[in-house]
């Protein structure tokens, strides 16, 4: 998104169930001027999340347009509701956002441009709405493209949806590049996409070309880095978005996993009357379902421990899990992701090929 100054819609759900928002203010480029949400208005940012950039809450798109004296390009929906659904509560918002000049960017499955009336409207006005979660129109079947591409994947896989998959991915990309491994985020929602600014966004792509959606993704820039991060979405257990993760799986084709968990997560999110199965059956789950297409291993666990005060019981909740899966195990916002790059290098991902090292160099040395 090129998008500079914007305010982040999550009314209500601020900052624990808008996880788009959150995204954003953590991870994304844009300059987050204002966070509408009218239960919290009057607070700022940082009297709920400490480590994004502080902003007001307030309770309308007007007043947050107010509050920044108009400085603002664009207005995020940062709620993606289940079943990505468009509240008519927030229709005053949006409207106001268009009439005050600025794109509206959503990431819900309901395509603000299919709607006649902010449509219109935003044509009068000369802005553009922008839909992430529509796929392009050239999709295809996968062909096993994948495994052919130059870079190892590492795919992020859950215990359940909401559990930090993303957030994962680009802690890794990070942590990865730190190490001065050439990694890249390849993004797979609508959160990821309003981040990184490209993307297939997986769980609106027409089940039969969800896993080619992901090939091209990684057809496009595998040959350019030494590590893809692949983020997924769902989980290989949930009630509703299996289909999703499995495309994702087989897609990709990673090479490695990475097993995401909400610390205390017992039951499925949304879907409370799914237990959730013992943490060591996800490992076999996700290695067995992915052999057939390209085998890969858990080779690191990622425990979300946001909810969870004391370091010392953070620490013991990291350990608990590491033991039942039998995998080094990390919280990549509260300890760093180093943890999962040193396991990624202890499998043999991302590490550059020696010969090809040795050809850089001696091409650098015919060079001189």
């Amino acid at each position: 998104m090129d998008h500079e100054r914007i305010a982040v819609l999550a009314h209500e759900k601020f900052p624990d169930r808008a996880k788009t928002a959150l995204g954003v203010l953590r991870y994304g480029d844009q300059d987050v001027r204002a966070v509408l949400d009218r239960d919290r208005a009057g607070d700022r940012v940082s009297d709920h999340v400490a480590d994004v950039g502080d902003a007001p809450i307030v309770a309308s798109f007007e007043e947050a347009h107010a509050a920044v004296d108009g400085d603002l390009d664009a207005l995020y929906i940062g709620i993606a509701p289940i079943g990505g659904g468009f509240d008519e509560s927030w229709r005053s918002d949006v409207e106001a956002a268009i009439e005050a000049g600025c794109d509206v960017v959503s990431g819900l499955h309901y395509f603000l441009n299919e709607d006649e009336e902010l449509a219109a409207l935003a044509d009068d006005h000369g802005v553009d709405l922008v839909d992430v979660r529509e796929p392009d129109d050239d999709l295809t079947v996968a062909t096993g493209a994948s495994g052919d591409v130059d870079a190892d994947v590492l795919l992020t896989v859950g215990t359940d949806c909401s559990v930090g998959k993303m957030t994962a991915s680009l802690e890794i990309v990070a942590a990865a590049r730190e190490r001065g491994i050439d990694a890249a985020f390849v993004p797979t929602g609508q959160t990821g996409i309003m981040i990184a600014g490209w993307g297939n966004p997986i769980d609106r792509v027409v089940s039969d070309f969800a896993a080619g959606a992901v090939e091209d993704m990684l057809a496009e820039v595998g040959d350019d880095h030494d590590l893809l991060v692949v983020e997924g979405q769902g989980s290989i257990v949930h009630p509703a978005y299996s289909a999703v993760t499995c495309g994702i799986l087989h897609g990709s084709m990673a090479d490695g996993l990475v097993l995401c968990h909400a610390a205390g997560r017992e039951v499925v999110h949304g879907y409370e009357e799914f237990a959730l199965p013992p943490l060591a059956d996800y490992v076999d789950l996700y290695q067995d379902l992915a052999a057939p297409v390209h085998e890969a291993s858990v080779v690191a666990g990622a425990v979300n421990t946001k909810d969870i005060d004391e370091d010392e019981a953070a620490a013991e909740a990291v350990a608990a899990f590491a033991d039942e899966t039998g995998v080094p195990a990390i919280d990549p916002v509260r300890h760093g992701a180093d943890a999962v790059v040193d396991a990624a290098l202890d499998a043999g991902l991302g590490a550059v090929d020696a010969a090809d090292a040795d050809s850089e160099v001696d091409g650098e040395e015919a060079a001189e």
